[in-house]
């Protein structure tokens, strides 16, 4: 039997770990997020699973390989939040879920596009309050639009597969160019002709040393008046205080975000009876063209059903020295 230790436990956690788990896998479920101060929770297990939000700095990783884990499960494809390069140093090996639901965060980002470009969130709360006026409603097609899609994996593909059938012109950049593109009617141009082309961009990248505030205040200046922003991947794409700056200005048009890049003091909590004391983040929210979500973009039956079967397999297979599918691995 191997005992695991999972971290940032929530009750979806709870359930569809248990509901897939092998025989030989013996999960301790814990409410606590990873760091220097709760480390100390996983000594006497095997190995640990985590997510988003769970930092696994060198600090931590020396405390891991002092209670003999060798193993780390991320429950999520990201891994920005881990020292992955320290980690192999001290013979650690890392599984992930490269690819849960492509679909389910492609959706989401739609839904973004949609609630800003049509106004469903003030609609919404207009018509609670009996109010059916449709001024200040007014919206835009997405058809005709031109969207550049920044990352174009699985993710990105998905996303770009969509607005191909609300009749978008696509534009993507990414460093490594997938044939599909240009089958879906798109192209791929230079990370400036995107910017100052789309009427919406869509970030679908990893967060690297390289790509870290890729959309800041130069880069910003670089858009189209009035377009939209969209983020659902991770949330040290953009810079936060230049995005505010830029709302403010009305350079930017919309914000639909379902990432921040302070998230970890905010997402997956109920902070409803508290005062929110990020104060870029409490200005975000007061402004009528920008919708954040709370990193709920893979939160799809479908997607958690395939994460939690991907980290059961992972965790049995590595544990149990058996052969891998090195994709799984970082």
């Amino acid at each position: 039997m191997f005992n695991i230790a999972v971290f940032s436990t929530k009750p979806y956690d709870r359930q569809f770990l248990t509901q897939y788990s092998a025989d030989n896998l013996n999960f301790t479920f814990l409410d606590s997020r990873l760091d220097e101060t709760t480390v100390q929770l996983a000594k006497d297990h095997d190995a640990i699973c985590i997510f988003v939000n769970d930092e696994v700095n060198r600090a931590v990783i020396d405390q891991l390989f002092s209670f003999n884990i060798n193993t780390i499960a991320l429950r999520c494809a990201g891994f920005n939040n881990v020292d992955a390069d320290y980690a192999k140093q001290k013979g650690i090996t890392i599984c992930r879920v490269p690819e849960y639901s492509p679909e389910a965060v492609a959706e989401h980002t739609i839904g973004l596009m949609l609630t800003l470009s049509r106004k469903f969130h003030k609609a919404y709360n207009r018509v609670r309050e009996d109010n059916f006026s449709l001024d200040g409603l007014l919206g835009f097609n997405l058809h005709n639009k031109t969207v550049g899609i920044i990352g174009t994996g699985h993710i990105g593909m998905a996303t770009l597969r969509i607005l191909k059938g609300f009749g978008c012109k696509l534009i993507c950049n990414d460093p490594i160019k997938n044939t599909e593109v240009e089958s879906l009617g798109g192209g791929y141009v230079d990370f400036e002709t995107l910017l100052r082309q789309s009427d919406i961009v869509s970030l679908h990248c990893p967060l690297t040393p390289d790509s870290y505030h890729m959309i800041n205040h130069d880069s910003i200046l670089m858009m189209k008046k009035g377009a939209m922003l969209i983020n659902t991947s991770r949330g040290g794409l953009i810079d936060s205080q230049a995005v505010l700056q830029a709302l403010k200005t009305q350079h930017l048009g919309y914000l639909g975000i379902d990432v921040y890049e302070l998230e970890s003091d905010l997402f997956f909590e109920n902070l409803s009876n508290e005062i929110i004391q990020d104060d870029v983040f409490a200005r975000l929210l007061t402004f009528p063209n920008v919708v954040i979500t709370g990193h709920q973009g893979f939160f799809t039956e479908e997607a958690l059903t395939v994460i939690a079967k991907t980290t059961v397999h992972s965790l049995e297979q590595l544990l149990s020295n058996k052969v891998i599918n090195q994709n799984l691995l970082l």
